[in-house]
């Protein structure tokens, strides 16, 4: 009986995180780690190690499918990725523990979750109807400076609450750098395989080997709704698009938070 309660609570969760993922480039640990967490009574350290884990191959075949589909902008999503890495994990990484500390944890989740549910009414109420060539009237220095402020601004972010790097990188690719939905999405399903991946590995390297079954089954799972959402996402229609966005994130906002009242 455990193991079949194990393989609900894997499936349903790599459900949710893999649309999340495919749909708005969403971390996977937003809802692996609480459902592994509230329903399966992992640690919670190796709960987020295995939601970092399942990231990297939902986000990597994700951004290969909208990168496939000339939906994704390599060259500005490195300079923002490099910059979301030194920002979080070297520099900007201890100013934002020191204010992290000063507010309790369950503020921090809570404002995360919050986040997501919002983002979802937004792309419901005001959807991103940028288009491709609207993006490229942009000049490549103004894009490139706008990426490192951007990534400096997420890294403090990921530093201070701990998570929402793929939320707040949506945010701020649609809203402030003034990216098409589809770009925003597979440039930050491109930078989210990296830094999932830098996540999982130090998780792991301080926190001992995870729950072997639990973490493949957690990326299997992952990695194939992540695939079927990426497929649908890059054929659909911006309209479309923005409503199943939407969606995808305001349900996952009231799950987590609904999981967040159980633990």
């Amino acid at each position: 009986m455990s193991t079949l309660i194990t393989i609900i609570v894997t499936f349903f969760a790599g459900m949710g995180a893999g649309l999340g993922t495919g749909f708005a480039g969403l971390s996977a640990a937003a809802v692996i780690s609480p459902m592994l967490i509230t329903f399966l009574g992992m640690d919670p350290y190796m709960a987020v190690g295995i939601a970092l884990s399942s990231d990297v191959l939902a986000s990597a075949v994700s951004a290969y499918t909208y990168g496939k589909n000339k939906n994704l902008d390599v060259k500005n999503g490195l300079i923002m990725m490099v910059t979301v890495l030194c920002f979080t994990v070297v520099g900007i990484r201890q100013i934002g523990s020191y204010v992290s500390s000063l507010v309790p944890s369950a503020t921090m989740g809570s404002f995360s979750v919050f986040m997501t549910f919002l983002l979802g009414i937004k792309f419901i109420v005001r959807p991103v109807m940028t288009t491709k060539e609207a993006m490229q009237g942009v000049s490549a220095k103004k894009r490139a400076i706008q990426s490192i402020i951007c990534g400096v601004l997420i890294g403090f972010i990921c530093g201070f609450i701990g998570a929402g790097g793929g939320m707040m990188m949506l945010l701020i690719l649609t809203s402030v750098l003034g990216y098409e939905l589809k770009t925003a999405v597979g440039t930050s399903v491109f930078i989210m395989a990296f830094t999932a991946f830098t996540g999982a590995a130090s998780h792991f390297a301080i926190g001992g080997k995870p729950d072997w079954f639990v973490l493949i089954l957690c990326i299997a799972f992952t990695l194939l709704w992540a695939r079927i959402a990426a497929v649908f996402a890059n054929k659909a229609s911006a309209k479309t698009l923005n409503r199943a966005t939407g969606i995808v994130l305001v349900i996952l906002g009231i799950v987590v938070f609904a999981f967040s009242l159980l633990s």
